[in-house]
């Protein structure tokens, strides 16, 4: 990726981005945790907004990919602001907001943060396998007390040789950040897609989360034999379609 930009934050932070130019509403990518914009998700939509001469922008988190920091300094608070920051200074059009996983959950934080600040400008939002409130659902009681305590934990990482870490400042922000519990205040357009052989977040969250959304345009796609990361050519096939009905 030679077309990289960065984006520089008040304390110093540098958020990297790519950014294609374009009409209609400016599709904005939130990857999942650890993940970054070179995924092949936000890289497929990438291409298809440009071979159609749509706006989209895609970022690496602070701590992640490109991005300067530290990955133990990430939280929902800190990326939210970052993609809010991105937005406010690159993006001057209505906003579709895409989050895979942990960015399913951060796009409910951003939209939330958009509707309050530009009212009309979040044109819709697409959930894959959209991961809300994954702190409390997604860890033992024992793990929460260990990052109550200031540990933090490690788990399996099928995607890679080294363990996933959850820092405990990740968590003491998460939670205040939960929202299935509550009516959440968007009204948007929602798609939400999730493969029901997920093994890592329950396809039962897209359910909640659609019902817990004020928007009466929900939509819910299940999967049968989708995995978490729904990257299969027929999974970004529907990902691009879903993607184009709100555009």
């Amino acid at each position: 990726m030679t077309d990289i930009r960065f984006h520089d934050m008040p304390d110093g932070r540098r958020i990297a981005l790519r950014k294609a130019d374009g009409a209609g509403p400016c599709l904005v990518f939130l990857p999942g945790y650890m993940s970054d914009m070179a995924g092949g998700k936000a890289s497929a939509l990438f291409e298809q907004a440009r071979d159609e001469g749509r706006a989209a922008l895609l970022l690496d988190y602070s701590g992640c990919g490109e991005s300067s920091g530290s990955f133990a300094d990430g939280t929902l608070s800190r990326w939210r602001d970052e993609v809010l920051a991105l937005v406010e200074s690159h993006v001057n059009a209505p906003i579709i907001l895409v989050g895979s996983s942990m960015g399913g959950w951060l796009m409910l934080l951003v939209g939330e943060a958009l509707g309050a600040r530009d009212n009309g400008r979040l044109a819709g939002m697409v959930g894959i396998a959209a991961a809300p409130d994954f702190t409390r659902w997604g860890y033992s009681d024992e793990q929460r007390a260990q990052l109550a305590h200031g540990q933090i934990v490690y788990e399996d990482n099928p995607y890679g040789p080294e363990p996933t870490p959850t820092h405990p400042g990740f968590f003491a922000d998460a939670e205040s950040h939960m929202r299935l519990g509550q009516e959440i205040a968007i009204r948007c357009p929602v798609r939400l897609l999730h493969g029901q052989c997920d093994a890592d977040v329950p396809w039962e969250v897209s359910l909640k989360l659609a019902e817990a959304l004020r928007s009466d345009d929900v939509q819910v796609t299940l999967i049968k034999d989708g995995d978490h990361r729904l990257s299969r050519d027929a999974d970004i096939a529907l990902l691009k379609r879903t993607v184009s009905t709100l555009t």
